[in-house]
């Protein structure tokens, strides 16, 4: 448990951004799964803004939502 006040602020802060990260995480899971279930174009529409939202707030690298976003779509194309 911290002792001094800006840890426990830092600890707060921690939480509040865990739940955040989580439900962004989750919501790029979802959407990968349910492209991956059924590969259309506005299911791969939805997907990448998911994957671009999570890249954007660092939850996942840039390079592996690029690489995710290319095997999407290879998988689309060969459908």
């Amino acid at each position: 448990m911290p002792l001094l006040p800006n840890a426990k602020k830092a600890l707060r802060v921690s939480e509040r951004r865990s739940v955040i990260n989580a439900r962004i995480r989750s919501r790029m899971k979802t959407m990968l799964k349910k492209f991956r279930q059924q590969p259309t174009a506005s299911a791969m529409n939805e997907a990448f803004s998911a994957i671009d939202q999570a890249a954007k707030k660092n939850i996942i690298h840039k390079n592996k939502a690029s690489r995710l976003k290319s095997q999407l779509s290879a998988l689309l194309s060969s459908k």
